[in-house]
C-alpha cells in the first residue's frame, strides 16, 4: 500500500466519495477510505468547506451530525431549474407544522404524547411528515403496547438550514411545561395500563 495521499490528493478524493455517495456520509467512514484517523479527517473536510466558500463555488459541504454532504449552494437554484425538471416544493400545513415541531423538540417521541400535547388527533400530520421524509420512526417504547418512536431526519436538517437538532432555537417556557405535563399525563396512563395488565394475569 503506497503512503499517505497527499493534502491535494486526499482533498479530491474526499470529493469522488461526497460526489458519488450523493448523500451525507460519516466521518468515521471517510477517515477508513482516505486512510487518515478521523480527527484530521474531519479538519481536511473543514478546510476544504473553507476553501469553497472563499473560491465563491457553486457546490457547498454540509455537515449534518457528523456526518458531511456535496450539494448546490442555493444561490444557484435558478440557474438549474431552467434545464432540469423543478425540484420538489411541499407546502405544510399548520398542523404539520405543530407536530414536526413538538417532534424536533421532544424526540424521540410516541403519537399519543403528540396528541397529549397538541389536544387533537394527529395521524394524518405524522404519516405527511414520514411521507415526505421530514420525520421517521427511530423505535419502539418499553411500554405496554411497545407504541412507535419517531424523530426527525437529515432531510428535516436540510430543509431548515442547521446542522444539528442542538441548533434548533429555544422553545418558551410555556411550551416546556405543556410538555412536561403531557409526559406526566402519558406516565400515569402507562402506570394504569400496566396495573391493569398485571390484574388481568393474576385473574387467569
Amino acid at each position: 500500500m503506497e503512503c499517505r495521499m497527499s493534502i491535494e490528493k486526499t482533498e479530491a478524493a474526499i470529493e469522488a466519495i461526497l460526489f458519488t455517495m450523493g448523500e451525507s456520509v460519516e466521518a468515521e467512514k471517510i477517515a477508513v477510505a482516505i486512510e487518515h484517523d478521523v480527527d484530521t479527517t474531519v479538519k481536511i473536510i473543514h478546510n476544504l468547506m473553507d476553501k469553497y466558500e472563499n473560491e465563491d463555488r457553486g457546490i457547498k459541504i454540509i455537515e449534518l451530525e457528523g456526518s458531511f454532504q456535496l450539494c448546490t449552494k442555493e444561490e444557484y437554484y435558478d440557474n438549474l431549474i431552467r434545464i432540469c425538471s423543478q425540484p420538489r416544493r411541499y407546502t405544510l400545513t399548520d398542523a404539520a407544522l405543530e407536530t414536526l415541531s413538538i417532534i424536533a423538540y421532544k424526540q424521540p417521541v410516541t403519537k399519543i404524547e403528540i396528541e397529549k400535547i397538541r389536544g387533537v388527533n394527529s395521524d394524518r400530520s405524522v404519516n405527511k411528515l414520514v411521507e415526505l421524509e421530514l420525520v421517521k420512526e427511530v423505535g419502539r417504547l418499553d411500554a405496554p403496547g411497545r407504541p412507535m418512536l419517531f424523530g426527525t431526519t437529515e432531510e428535516f436538517l436540510r430543509t431548515f438550514g442547521v446542522g444539528s437538532i442542538d441548533e434548533l432555537p429555544v422553545i418558551s417556557e410555556d411550551m416546556v411545561e405543556q410538555y412536561k405535563e403531557a409526559e406526566y399525563e402519558i406516565a400515569s396512563e402507562l402506570k394504569e395500563e400496566a396495573m391493569n395488565e398485571e390484574q388481568l394475569t393474576l385473574d387467569i
